[in-house]
């Protein structure tokens, strides 16, 4: 019996007492009854206050309302007993044989348990990393990958129709400062003041010119533009080869030069003048945005003519819209809290609704440790390290977990020696580690004649308290994977696995799965298996959230 099972238990016991006229809710019976995990094990397998909330509004002390539900569910199908506790909270036990029933049918379920159709026909755009094509990703864009990349698979893992999108910066300054260092490089020269450093400028500009000869010999500005695109085109290849390596591939590559060329920064201004948002003011054209909680209006076309940096943003959030996405879902780094208020209020000043149509989410920083000592600098970019110093120095499975295990709003201090060692200390590994004893007793019952059949499973053999546990955790799965998505907080996943994989040591060391010598497989033999199968499958099922495999041997 899982959470939700149990709500609809609970809710049917509620409309039998107000059809048999026991209690009158002037509200009716809600839909659903909010039904919790006790802090202490002690007091039942599933706590709800729904009697302290109906009883005065019934006309009754929530414990009298407490005792009246507690008497109908006494007799409710797969229920053990129900508690009043306190002032009208009602501890519930379930009965084993209802929560042994779970086990086959998350073996039914296979990878679809835990999905949902919570945003079933939602079209959700999700923007994350969109590292400037200037240099490789650096550890903070490496995070927003695999935060990214978990987010959507949860988004639709609930049914959102989710479209990644990176978001590529091809138009300012900064390319522009990428262009003359591969040049000074190309040309043997210092690299400017406010230039790149590194050995990947060397590469790339030797890439340049072996591709383009005398390509550093052309007059500057053609030798600049030249550089430019050969360059950025050259950066942007390794960027996408590193994150496909590292299992993130994007829908789409949406180009920031586009905007401009395309004249969807005008038809943004044009849309935002018939909401009557724009005004001219010191030969400048500005967005009412003060009127929608920024700080102050914004200019869009600054008195010279050459748009401001928010007439992209405009143009760009505008032209998401028009593709018809309903929700649009934006990373962005530690330094854009400053960010947010102008952008809710572009949302606003467009008829839309902020945080609901448009959402920014923030993260942390990320410090590599090792020794004890912070790490500080990558050979190859020269002043920051990269996606690949993480991978070499722990592995895919490791990065992605350990960047998705943390809240995206705390700053993160990885242990490289833990995160590369193979201990139950190191969380990914305790989890793999628990996949691969699960796989490994499945194989083993197929050696010893084990099989697992629903339709001689009893699951009332279940009995045992670290079953009991076990099965209450795999009931929570689908709970976690709608709560994480709705948070939007992949690292409720990472941490739900751990405890469900402690659940599943727990109950090793107390449960007999397998036949031992010349003991003949019994009915709880094959229970106990189905209950393996089971919890392999939530825990697969979680890791494939998290972008991470799930090894069969280790």
């Amino acid at each position: 019996m899982t959470p939700e099972q149990l709500s609809s238990t609970i809710v049917d016991a509620l409309t039998a007492l107000t059809e048999s006229g026991a209690v009158a809710l002037p509200d009716g019976v809600p839909a659903q009854v909010l039904v919790e995990r006790p802090k202490v094990k002690e007091h039942g397998d599933y706590a709800t206050n729904i009697a302290l909330q109906l009883g005065k509004k019934a006309g009754m002390n929530p414990r009298e309302f407490a005792q009246l539900l507690a008497d109908q569910l006494a007799s409710a199908e797969g229920v053990a007993s129900a508690e009043i506790a306190g002032p009208g909270f009602l501890n519930i036990r379930v009965a084993a044989g209802a929560q042994g029933a779970l086990a086959p049918q998350i073996v039914a379920a296979g990878t679809s348990y835990g999905t949902s159709d919570l945003y079933a026909g939602q079209r959700v755009n999700l923007e994350f990393v969109s590292a400037n094509p200037t240099g490789p990703i650096h550890i903070g864009g490496v995070r927003w990958a695999a935060v990214g990349d978990s987010l959507g698979r949860i988004l639709t893992a609930i049914g959102a129709d989710v479209t990644r999108e990176y978001y590529f910066n091809d138009h300012g300054v900064q390319i522009d400062r990428f262009a003359r260092s591969l040049l000074a490089d190309a040309r043997g020269e210092d690299a400017p003041e406010d230039g790149y450093g590194g050995q990947y400028i060397s590469d790339i500009a030797a890439t340049v010119t072996a591709k383009v000869p005398g390509a550093a010999e052309l007059p500057d500005d053609e030798a600049l533009e030249t550089f430019r695109a050969e360059g950025v085109d050259l950066m942007f290849g390794e960027i996408k080869a590193s994150l496909h390596d590292f299992g993130v591939d994007f829908d789409v590559y949406f180009h920031e030069n586009d905007l401009h060329e395309s004249g969807a920064v005008d038809r943004a201004i044009a849309r935002l003048r018939e909401l009557g948002m724009m005004y001219e003011q010191d030969d400048a054209t500005w967005l009412k945005t003060s009127e929608f909680g920024d700080d102050k209006d914004r200019v869009v076309i600054k008195s010279d003519g050459q748009p401001a940096y928010i007439s992209g943003d405009l143009a760009y959030y505008l032209d998401k819209r028009e593709r018809g996405f309903d929700r649009c879902l934006i990373m962005l780094g530690a330094d854009h809290h400053g960010y947010v208020s102008r952008m809710m209020a572009m949302c606003a000043a467009f008829g839309d609704t902020p945080k609901v149509n448009l959402e920014l989410l923030i993260g942390q920083m990320v410090n590599l440790v090792r020794d004890g000592e912070p790490l500080r600098m990558s050979k190859r970019a020269g002043t920051v390290l990269r996606l690949e110093d993480l991978v070499d120095a722990i592995g895919v499975d490791a990065s992605r977990y350990a960047l998705a295990r943390y809240s995206m709003d705390s700053t993160i201090d990885l242990d490289l020696d833990l995160w590369a060692s193979q201990t139950s200390d190191n969380p990914v590994y305790y989890v793999q580690y628990a996949h691969a004893r699960l796989s490994s007793i499945i194989r083993n019952a197929v050696d010893l004649g084990v099989t697992i059949d629903e339709a001689t499973f009893d699951p009332s053999l279940l009995a045992v308290e670290q079953e009991g546990a076990l099965l209450r955790s795999l009931a929570d799965y689908p709970k976690v994977v709608a709560r994480a998505a709705e948070l939007r907080e992949p690292h409720r996943i990472a941490r739900y696995l751990e405890d469900t994989a402690s659940a599943f040591h727990k109950f090793y060391d107390v449960a007999h799965v397998l036949p031992k010598g010349d003991e003949d497989p019994s009915d709880l033999h094959r229970a106990r298996l189905m209950l393996v199968a089971a919890t392999r499958q939530v825990i697969a099922n979680g890791l494939a959230l998290l972008g991470v495999t799930a090894p069969e041997r280790m």
